[in-house]
Order: structure tokens, then C-alpha cells, then sequence
């Protein structure tokens, strides 16, 4: 059913209720209360999603205006009333003089009663309006930085003037498009369509280099980094990058894991929050990588693999499963793992470490070690996303919508139980929250993290490190 045909539904069959006969006043009591309970939960689950459908707010104030002229004669209905305002967010003082008939004859203290819940507004789910954007700053390295999704281009160039130390006058933003063409963005041009989708691939340049795409920095100021890095504390970082995570995950609804899976390139701007915590993770574990291959001296790469490596085990601690398992698979990579004598120096109690946070990674028996580990943990945490949506599209992709023209309600049973674990998740109901105070410093660090995605770069400079023998 489309939404359209759904309301008209739901209010063709109150309606019917409506005009029975008053001997069957009990059952037709029964079923209007059925149908608007059936309303409650479709408008509390959807909210987001159905905020600015007009035939949901048409549906919703006629669906109003008979319930109050039910309540004449069922008073039970009050209760259910009062959950339509707060759905509507609307005064009893801007309904029930337009479109009651039985306002006179209702007793004070029942008016009263409802402009006290009419007056009461419903909290709603925090929405993320914000985007990660990729501007690249070399061939192959781009920034990363949290924005706006209605940003225009010279806030973002004003990020990342502070961001790289340079004048915001010297710097241009450049999208490179599908074949290679080139645009340069003016100033008030918006960086994201509506549908979330950059503009193209985005660089900063010089005013001067803008039309030969020249890297703005070298592999020598880059090296810089693992000297910063080295310098900041574990803990700190750890509870940087946790509470990162966590602004996006408590943004997430429970709908976006099924937008995302049943029609994922038709629903953009209904999977934001989603979308931006899987870059996320993407990009910790590029992170992790970059830095470890841009670190020059042998000394300072056992420093740093065994500095990520308690980051992780923090990451475990914090209950930030998704951080746990990017920093992991970083340390993994192909680029890093071959590494054999920087491997070799990292001491016995790191390598022990490793090794058993590692055994939360292994997919065998489908991820049994993870998925226990993750049961026995209280809540709020975070989930290792990638995995969640693999089991949504498996349940999916798995057992038939339809049998014989009769919806299967037992795979949709499957995918709910499977969303419902997000708000599980979310939930804090003893007070466990996860995040905590952070230095400006390592957070100013963590919220801007400047990476290598090209994966012949990272070879590269992994050989260069340890030659081939």
C-alpha cells in the first residue's frame, strides 16, 4: 500500500465505526481504539520520515476532529486523544472550538484536562544534518571533516584554511566530475544537492596551481604526523573517536538499516546518519594505516602499532565495537601486516593483546566470538554496522517477500528483531553512557583525520619502508 491508500484506509474503516448502531457501541469502542493504536505506533515508528508528507497531516487532523466528536459518547477515547496531540504537537484551543459539535456539553474539568496535554509537545529523535566530506589535498590523500550537508564552498574552504594553516585567500575548491571534467566552485555554491550527493570529487588548491591540480602538500610534511600522534595519550584518543561515533550512532533510526538495504540508491537523505557512521569506519581504518606507513624510523612504527593497539583494547572498554573492529582490520591490512621487522620488535604483551582482540574479528562460525562478546555487553554501545546490514540482507535476500500472493510476515518479523537491536543499543536505562570529556587538542585531531586511500600509494610506501627481499 502506498502511504495515500493506507490513510484513506485506516480512516475509511473509523469512520465506518463511527456510524453503527448503539447496541454494538462496546465492539465499535474496541476496533476505533484498534485503529488508532494502530496510527500511534505507524507515526511514532515513521515520524521522521512522515514529518512533511501533507496527506499524512491531512489524515492526521481528520482522524483528530472525529475522535473529538466521538468523545461525547465513548469518554474512554481521552487516553487516545491525548497520544494524537502529541503526535500533532497541537492546542485543544485551536481544535475544539473549529470542529467539535459537542464543546459546550463537555464538563470543565474534561477541557481543562486536555489543554494541559494539549500544551505538552512530543520529544523527537535528533536528526544528523551533516555530511563527511573528502577534500583532497594530494593525488591521493584526502581530509576528512565533519559538515553541514547545505555547506557551500567557502565555509568548507574556511575549515580547511584553519585546518592546514594557510590563508583563506590563497585557496581554491575544485570538483573534478565524471570523465575528469573540472569546476570550480564559487564561494556561495552549495557542496551537496539535496539528495546528499557531492558534487564531484573534491580538491583544495593554490589560486595559482588550480588549473594543473598540483598536490598541495608533499610526503615530508606528512611524516610530521606520527610525532603528533605518538605525543597524545591512548585514553584520550580513545574517548575522542568514541564520542565521534556516538553523535552519529544516536542519530541513527532504526529505518535507515532498512532504506538502506531494500532501496538504497533511491532513498539518499533517508540514510544519512547511517551512511556517515560507514564512511566513518572506513576511514579509521585508512587512518590507521596511513599513519603507520608515513612513520619513518623503525622505533617510532612499534611505538605507533603498539599505541593502536591499546586503542582498540580502549575502543573494546568503551563499548565502540564499530572503532574496535576498523582499528583491527587496519592493522590487518595487507600494506601494514607485511611489515615482518616492525612485527618483530613489538613486544611479546602487545602481540598477545593483538591476538586475542583479533579473535573478536574472526568471521568463522559467523562471528560467534563477536557476536557473544557483544551480547554480554550493557547498553549503550555500538554495533559493528557492516555486519548488522549483511544480516538484514541476508534475512532479505534469503526468503521470499511473497508466497503465493500472501505476505511473508515471518521474514519481516526477522528483519524488525534484526533494526530493533539499534534502539536496543541506544538505550540507556541505568545511566552507562560512553562518552566523556576529551582534550580540544586530540579531538580538533580526531574530527579531522587526514588519510591515504589509494591502495598502489600505501603499497608503495609500505615497500619503500621494507623493501621486497
Amino acid at each position: 500500500m502506498s502511504t495515500t491508500d493506507l490513510c484513506q484506509a485506516l480512516l475509511g474503516h473509523y469512520c465506518c465505526m463511527r456510524y453503527r448502531i448503539k447496541g454494538d457501541g462496546k465492539e465499535a469502542l474496541t476496533r476505533k481504539r484498534r485503529v488508532l493504536h494502530l496510527v500511534s505506533q505507524w507515526t511514532t515508528l515513521y515520524r521522521d520520515f512522515l514529518r512533511e508528507d501533507e496527506h499524512v497531516k491531512l489524515f492526521m487532523k481528520s482522524l483528530y476532529r472525529y475522535v473529538l466528536d466521538d468523545l461525547y459518547e465513548y469518554p474512554s477515547l481521552e487516553m487516545d486523544l491525548r497520544d494524537l496531540q502529541k503526535l500533532l504537537r497541537l492546542h485543544r484551543r485551536h481544535t475544539v472550538d473549529e470542529h467539535s459539535r459537542h464543546r459546550k456539553a463537555k464538563p470543565l474539568s474534561h477541557q481543562l484536562s486536555l489543554r494541559e496535554n494539549g500544551a505538552q509537545t512530543r520529544g523527537t529523535q535528533r536528526e544528523t544534518k551533516e555530511v563527511l566530506c573528502h577534500v583532497y589535498v594530494t593525488v591521493d590523500s584526502y581530509l576528512s571533516l565533519r559538515a553541514a550537508a547545505g555547506v557551500v564552498a567557502r565555509e568548507l574552504l574556511q575549515s580547511l584554511a584553519e585546518r592546514l594553516d594557510v590563508p583563506l585567500e590563497d585557496l581554491v575548491l575544485m570538483a573534478v566530475t565524471y570523465p575528469g571534467g573540472k569546476l570550480l566552485l564559487q564561494p556561495q555554491d552549495r557542496v551537496y544537492s539535496d539528495s546528499l550527493t557531492a558534487v564531484g570529487r573534491l580538491h583544495v588548491c593554490r589560486k595559482d596551481l588550480s588549473e594543473i591540480m598540483n598536490p598541495f602538500t608533499d610526503n615530508a610534511e606528512l611524516q610530521q604526523r606520527s610525532a603528533r600522534m605518538l605525543s597524545m595519550n591512548t585514553w584520550d584518543v580513545t574517548v575522542a573517536l568514541t564520542n565521534f561515533d556516538w553523535s552519529v550512532f544516536s542519530a541513527i533510526h532504526e529505518q535507515e538499516l532498512v532504506y538502506f538495504t531494500f532501496s538504497r540508491h533511491t532513498s539518499r537523505g533517508h540514510t544519512t546518519a547511517l551512511e556517515l557512521l560507514l564512511r566513518r569506519c572506513d576511514e579509521v581504518q585508512l587512518w590507521v594505516i596511513t599513519e603507520v606507513l608515513l612513520c619513518p624510523t623503525l622505533c617510532k612504527r612499534v611505538q605507533l602499532i603498539k599505541k593502536f593497539v591499546k586503542i582498540a583494547a580502549h575502543c573494546k572498554a568503551q563499548r565502540n565495537l564499530n572503532c574496535f573492529f576498523a582499528i583491527i582490520m587496519g592493522l590487518n591490512a595487507a600494506a601494514v601486516s607485511r611489515l615482518s621487522h616492525t612485527w618483530e620488535k613489538v613486544p611479546g604483551k602487545f602481540k598477545k593483546l593483538f591476538s586475542e582482540l583479533e579473535t573478536l574479528t574472526d568471521p568463522s562460525l559467523n562471528h560467534k566470538a563477536y557476536r557473544e562478546a557483544f551480547r554480554k555487553m550493557k547498553a549503550p554501545k555500538i554495533p559493528f554496522l557492516p555486519l548488522l546490514l549483511k544480516d538484514i540482507t541476508f534475512i532479505h535476500e534469503g526468503n521470499k517477500t511473497f508466497h503465493d500472493n500472501l505476505v511473508n510476515f515471518e521474514k519481516l518479523h526477522m528483519i524488525a528483531d534484526t533494526v530493533r537491536l539499534i534502539r536496543l543499543c541506544q538505550e540507556d536505562p541505568l545511566g552507562n553512557g560512553i562518552t566523556q570529556k576529551s582534550s580540544p587538542e586530540v579531538r580538533d585531531y580526531v574530527d579531522y583525520l587526514h588519510v591515504i586511500d589509494n591502495q598502489q600509494t600505501l603499497f608503495e610506501l609500505s615497500h619503500r619502508l621494507e623493501p621486497r627481499v
